[in-house]
């Protein structure tokens, strides 16, 4: 079962995407993150964003590296997401990702991805 639901992609160009998603009450991630107050932890951000370039893309990617993340709002079941995508000039395997939750920022950073031989990435 997938943690999160996929609304809408708007592909805006070979280089960059818009996905508009909503977390799942239900999510595992909601489960011990915190009790009585649930929030999504950062990792799963930028599991999001990963899949937001997997889906520009079209290939099976990991992460090779994370840098210049933040993270500045809580996401909290329900949220309607608007994830932001687009390829780094000069760098054909790094990405900006912005993590928008009502037209605020809630995380953003820069994704460096390679090929995973892997199915799960």
């Amino acid at each position: 079962m997938k943690w999160y639901s996929l609304v809408k992609v708007d592909r805006l160009s070979s280089h960059e995407i818009i996905m508009h998603t909503k977390v799942l009450p239900d999510s595992p991630w909601f489960s011990g993150h915190f009790p009585g107050d649930p929030i999504l932890p950062g990792i799963a951000q930028v599991e999001m964003a990963l899949d937001g370039i997997r889906q520009l893309r079209k290939k099976n990617l990991k992460i090779s590296g994370l840098r210049k993340d933040r993270f500045k709002q809580f996401i909290r079941p329900n949220d309607k997401i608007k994830i932001k995508i687009a390829l780094r000039e000069g760098d054909a395997f790094s990405y900006s990702f912005r993590i928008m939750v009502d037209e605020e920022m809630a995380c953003n950073g820069i994704l460096t991805v390679e090929e995973s031989k892997n199915q799960g990435g």
